[in-house]
């Protein structure tokens, strides 16, 4: 099976300029809680809830002032539509990750892949396995 065959049908992003109240609003009207951060058709990280409280909120950061680029995770996998559902699983085991943006082979952001996607659409085991690696604890930042 192929990736594009079971990704979240639709992207939105935002910009490096906006702010956390920006972002935040957009994840509310998504119901999600992740955004890809993009500059023309470059992505430059992803945004999450997490991202919100504990690098801005907890610091006690200003949502209105916070740029979306000051808080955001700049370092971004990806996997491509054209690859079979096991590289993105291997991707979200090794990594960690719920979440995997999805190019196209000319590298433009094209779907979010999810967790929940595999789990709709991929084999009972295949769900399994990645769940337990994702969800194990991972090593503490020394």
């Amino acid at each position: 099976m192929k990736i594009r065959e079971i990704m979240t049908p639709s992207v939105r992003w935002e910009q490096p300029e906006d702010s956390l109240v920006d972002a935040a609003s957009l994840m509310r009207e998504l119901d999600v809680g992740i955004l890809p951060v993009l500059k023309g058709s470059a992505v430059l990280g992803m945004i999450t809830d997490r991202d919100i409280t504990i690098r801005a909120a907890a610091a006690a950061r200003p949502p209105a002032d916070t740029q979306v680029r000051e808080v955001m995770t700049p370092s971004v996998f990806f996997v491509y539509d054209d690859q079979n559902v096991e590289k993105a699983l291997e991707v979200l085991k090794e990594h960690q990750i719920r979440r995997v943006p999805v190019a196209s082979r000319d590298h433009r952001l094209v779907r979010i892949l999810s967790l929940g996607d595999i789990a709709v659409d991929a084999s009972t085991a295949q769900s399994g396995e990645v769940l337990k690696h994702v969800s194990r604890p991972a090593e503490p930042v020394r």
